[in-house]
């Protein structure tokens, strides 16, 4: 809504006729939530900051201290190398992700250990080639 009531206008006849005017341009239409129950008091807890962790959620967000996430993101990226379509990415997925668990090994952040070493490259490659393998058919020796 950009313009302004104008002079003389009750205010409400002018937001009725701006809302009217939305809905006719389908702007109430597949908003976030529609069709769902309100939540009651009885059934959640106040929360002052209820709009920042709908917020975080809405934009994946998390707050997990450093070593966590990094855990998290190590998971992931083991996963993301055994997945990976060539060998060169898997390797490159690997080699990027023990950067940063030897950054934070060597550099500790406040909050729990990592609990984590660098993997080996070679050995990730290894099961990445073994796993293509078993899934293609491919015979030894057919790395990317």
């Amino acid at each position: 809504m950009t313009e302004r009531k104008p002079p003389g206008v009750p205010f409400e006849s002018w937001v009725d006729k701006q809302i009217r005017d939305a809905q006719g341009r389908g702007e109430f239409d597949r908003l976030p939530g529609a069709g769902a129950p309100l939540p009651t008091e009885l059934e959640t807890a106040y929360d002052e900051l209820w709009w920042v962790r709908r917020k975080m959620a809405r934009e994946g967000l998390s707050v997990l201290p450093p070593a966590l996430a990094l855990r998290k993101e190590a998971e992931d990226a083991l996963a993301a190398a055994r997945a990976a379509p060539s060998e060169r990415i898997a390797r490159k997925i690997i080699e990027d992700v023990n950067v940063k668990i030897r950054d934070m090994m060597f550099k500790p952040p406040p909050g729990p250990p990592l609990g984590k070493k660098p993997y080996d490259v070679e050995e990730v490659v290894r099961e990445w080639r073994q796993r293509r393998a078993a899934a293609h058919g491919d015979g030894p020796g057919s790395a990317a």
